[in-house]
């Protein structure tokens, strides 16, 4: 499980002799590294060297064999998962905003009932939507949810009230970014973040991640994505770590270098 510790800890996350292996195969063993405040970090690897799981492990998702997970105090994580789980009996807007405050149930309260308005609206409705703006204005919400609408709309998700269960594995892994996304987390951890979306909808993730004051430790096959958004690689090779100061480019020149 992992540990938290003081906020002036310099990383905000620490891998310390990390070890997983699944029967007879040894993933990895005895890694060590960290990420600091700032840092967008990809994790590089062969399929089936267990970048996913070591993913899921800093999560909480999976056990490590042996070694130490440690995060800064009070450090707001978000993850997405490369295959995301979802209660499928919810709309959209409700599986994004899961957390509940003043803030979100006002937004997912006025979200539905403009959803639900025809031309012809009753003396009921229009008294709920009246109250429903009064707690928008209260809460402050309107910024939250113009942001809301904004990530949701990027990633072609327009009809909020829409269930997930009526959604294709592709608008569901969009829902699970959008959700990470809009929770603004000082560390996200992404597993395949490009996996179903289209050349505007990565653009725009690639504009959104390097404009905002986050950290990222990622895993992707999309080198372009690599390039554009990753300040730090760390390879995994041969249960090995070697770390690059660099976008995908540099490493694959520094890894060149030291094959020669």
């Amino acid at each position: 499980m992992p540990t938290f510790i003081p906020n002036y800890f310099m990383n905000l996350l620490s891998i310390e002799n990390l070890s997983k292996s699944y029967g007879e195969k040894q993933l990895f063993k005895d890694l060590t590294f960290g990420i600091s405040q700032g840092e967008k970090v990809a994790l590089v690897a062969r399929n089936g060297t267990g970048k996913s799981t070591l993913l899921r492990i800093l999560c909480n998702k999976d056990n490590a064999d042996s070694g130490r997970v440690v995060f800064r105090k009070d450090l707001r994580i978000s993850f997405l998962d490369q295959n995301p789980e979802f209660n499928e009996e919810l709309s959209i807007i409700d599986a994004v905003l899961l957390s509940e405050n003043e803030i979100t149930i006002a937004i997912k309260r006025y979200e539905k009932l403009i959803e639900e308005q025809t031309d012809e609206i009753s003396a009921a409705q229009s008294k709920d939507l009246e109250e429903a703006i009064a707690m928008m204005d209260k809460t402050n919400a309107w910024a939250y949810e113009v942001r809301v609408k904004q990530v949701l709309d990027k990633l072609g998700l327009v009809k909020l009230s829409q269930q997930l269960k009526t959604l294709s594995g592709g608008q569901k892994k969009r829902v699970a970014l959008a959700k990470v996304l809009i929770e603004e987390p000082d560390l996200l951890i992404m597993d395949e973040p490009t996996n179903h979306l289209d050349v505007d909808m990565i653009e725009w993730l690639e504009e959104y991640l390097e404009n905002k004051d986050l950290s990222l430790f990622l895993v992707t096959h999309d080198r372009y994505f690599l390039d554009n958004v990753c300040n730090k690689i760390i390879e995994l090779d041969q249960q090995k770590l070697y770390t690059y100061q660099g976008n995908y480019s540099y490493f694959l020149e520094k890894k060149a270098e030291r094959e020669f």
